[in-house]
């Protein structure tokens, strides 16, 4: 069974530029598009309200939203097939359960902060952090939105941990006929910064970067030849080398182990860091557990 788009919407400016992404990758991979909106007017007003002549309060706003952006949604693109719907629960466990039957989650960056909406600036990372299927969190400049860069840029992560990440990365760059750069980014302990062997220890460190990045592409490479590929180990922090090449991206790439956050944060400090400063959406993909079922 097809497995569709779901992109989450609230009315926002943020999420109406998630929609219009959310439109063109559903017609690059040949998916149906799947439009919601968390909202628990049906638990308040119950189903008898549902059958009212008049569209009132919060019931109203959320149809309202929906239909909109079914409509935005087919205006951009006819052939697209779309459905729709207002899901009766809170933001996070709504998106959560759609994204067990989704192939990508679409989300803005931030929201209505005074609706009761999907996009609230807490929800992207939270469903990031939680969803079984990856997560796309639509931010960045008119550039990266547009795809004009003809980049994906993927952050090789640890073994293990960043294979599905890959194979994501190269099915966007395959899909979109586009180049994929893979960076990792490396530094040495403090202490062999300085003194005459410092030269020797950074090459090391150096080296063992490429060669991380060599293991956790070239098995899917050789699966998609068509793809430029550019590898790169670049010395520095690597929240603040991905996202200053994210600036010339069109979507960055980033794998999620789930294994710790970054000082309570729910996903780690290089995640973080891009869903909120990157000039362009990020992905996050989930590292699947072994044996885990494929629900």
């Amino acid at each position: 069974m097809e497995r569709p788009l779901v992109v989450g919407v609230d009315g926002s400016d943020s999420a109406l530029r998630a929609l219009d992404w959310a439109v063109d990758e559903a017609a690059l991979h040949g998916l149906g598009l799947r439009v919601v909106h968390a909202s628990t007017w049906e638990r308040y007003e119950g189903p008898a309200a549902a059958g009212d002549q008049e569209d009132t309060g919060e019931r109203g706003l959320a149809e309202g939203i929906v239909g909109a952006a079914v409509e935005r949604a087919r205006c951009r693109n006819p052939a697209l097939r779309v459905d729709a719907e207002v899901l009766a629960d809170d933001a996070v466990s709504a998106l959560l359960r759609e994204g067990n039957l989704a192939s990508l989650l679409v989300l803005g960056s931030h929201g209505h902060r005074e609706l009761t909406g999907l996009l609230l600036g807490s929800v992207g990372p939270a469903v990031a952090a939680r969803a079984r299927c990856p997560v796309v969190v639509v931010r960045g400049d008119a550039a990266g939105l547009a795809g004009e860069h003809r980049c994906v840029l993927l952050a090789v992560g640890e073994p293990g941990e960043s294979a599905e990440a890959v194979r994501f990365a190269f099915r966007e760059a395959a899909a979109r006929g586009c180049m994929l750069k893979a960076v990792r980014a490396w530094h040495g302990p403090a202490h062999e910064r300085t003194g005459p062997s410092a030269g020797v220890a950074d090459s090391y460190h150096e080296r063992r970067a490429t060669e991380l990045i060599d293991r956790a592409l070239d098995e899917v490479a050789a699966a998609h030849p068509a793809v430029r590929v550019r590898r790169t180990a670049v010395a520095g922090p690597a929240h603040k080398v991905l996202v200053h090449r994210a600036a010339a991206a069109d979507l960055l790439v980033i794998g999620s182990g789930r294994h710790h956050g970054y000082f309570g944060l729910p996903l780690g400090r290089l995640a973080h860091s891009a869903l909120c400063h990157a000039a362009c959406p990020v992905a996050v993909v989930p590292q699947r557990d072994q044996g885990a079922p494929d629900g």
